[in-house]
């Protein structure tokens, strides 16, 4: 299993922050290659995740499941997928947590693993990939503080269709 430990920091309060943090139609539209499909009833998202490793770009759908704990603006995270072809199979968990002043500095934890044709490629450059996505991500959302939305791909669920499926 491949580990990751980052903070970053986001020029947003950690009390704006947190409602972001809860939202999972939000956070997946500002996470860059996310794209969120259905919401289910028990904190369980289905969605599907682009990424590229080295030469490669491949298309995991998956599952994620969460539990917030908004007393501490904290949300742990198990998750798992299949790329397109079916070949590879991704496994992550861990927790983010924001915290802070007046800028919020998100804390992130976890392990991912990568199994099949796509191992390789993880393993070589799957830390540096969640940390380019990680700064895209604090991008997004400082952005979306500015103009009150993040990037929907088409046929990404709004936050009234998510909260439809909830």
């Amino acid at each position: 299993m491949i580990s990751i430990r980052e903070e970053i920091g986001i020029a947003t309060p950690p009390a704006v922050f947190g409602p972001i943090l809860s939202d999972p139609a939000i956070v997946a539209s500002c996470i860059p290659g996310a794209l969120l499909t259905k919401s289910g009833e028990d904190s369980t998202y289905q969605g599907t995740m682009r990424v590229k490793f080295g030469p490669t770009v491949a298309v995991f759908r998956g599952e994620a499941k969460l539990a917030y704990d908004h007393s501490f603006r904290r949300c742990t995270i198990q998750g798992r997928g299949i790329d397109g072809r079916g070949a590879s199979r991704a496994n992550a968990s861990g927790s983010v947590e924001a915290t802070g002043g007046d800028t919020t500095l998100l804390k992130v934890e976890g392990h991912f693993n990568v199994t099949g044709p796509l191992e390789t490629f993880a393993n070589a450059g799957g830390v540096h990939l969640a940390r380019a996505i990680l700064a895209e991500f604090a991008e997004n959302v400082a952005r979306h503080r500015q103009l009150g939305i993040c990037r929907l791909p088409e046929g990404a669920m709004g936050l009234s269709d998510a909260r439809r499926y909830a």
